[in-house]
């Protein structure tokens, strides 16, 4: 199966992107192998990253916003996993943190790749983190690269 990197061309453009990665390692092995496709892809396109822990999911949209306040970074990806249980928690955190993400992004004009995994089971987590199957670390980001890379031709150069 070809890797996350295999299906994005890096705009001449864009110049070296500023990249943070906030992870939620609640789940670790699964935010291991995140991390694990997001940073191959990134080394790929030789781009260069700077990683932060939060405890779970619905701290990333916060940690997000306190380094966008720095405008140290261009870029943003959010990793980790939630894995539905017996309560109600699953709903909230899960929505939650996808919302954030999403209004933050709108509001503060971020470019912001969700790698958020809401799912199941923790095989189906293992299945779309791990950077041989799904890689979904890798694809959130491409999704925030596509997003800089929009900006900067729309003429904005991001944060």
């Amino acid at each position: 199966m070809a890797g996350a990197a295999d299906t994005f061309v890096l705009p001449p453009d864009l110049g070296r992107p500023r990249i943070l990665l906030v992870v939620a390692p609640y789940h670790r092995a699964v935010a291991e192998l995140l991390v694990r496709g997001a940073g191959a892809v990134l080394e790929r396109l030789e781009l260069g990253f700077e990683t932060a822990e939060v405890p779970g999911a619905l701290e990333i949209p916060t940690a997000i916003a306190i380094a966008a306040a720095s405008r140290r970074f261009d870029a943003y990806v959010a990793l980790g996993c939630v894995i539905r249980g017996e309560t109600i928690h699953f709903d909230l955190v899960a929505g939650e943190s996808c919302r954030g993400l999403v209004e933050l992004g709108i509001r503060e004009r971020l470019a912001i790749g969700n790698g958020i995994l809401t799912v199941d089971t923790l095989d189906q987590a293992l299945e779309r983190a791990d950077p041989a199957r799904q890689d979904k670390g890798g694809h959130a980001v491409l999704a925030a690269l596509a997003l800089v890379a929009l900006g900067r031709r729309l003429g904005r150069a991001g944060r």
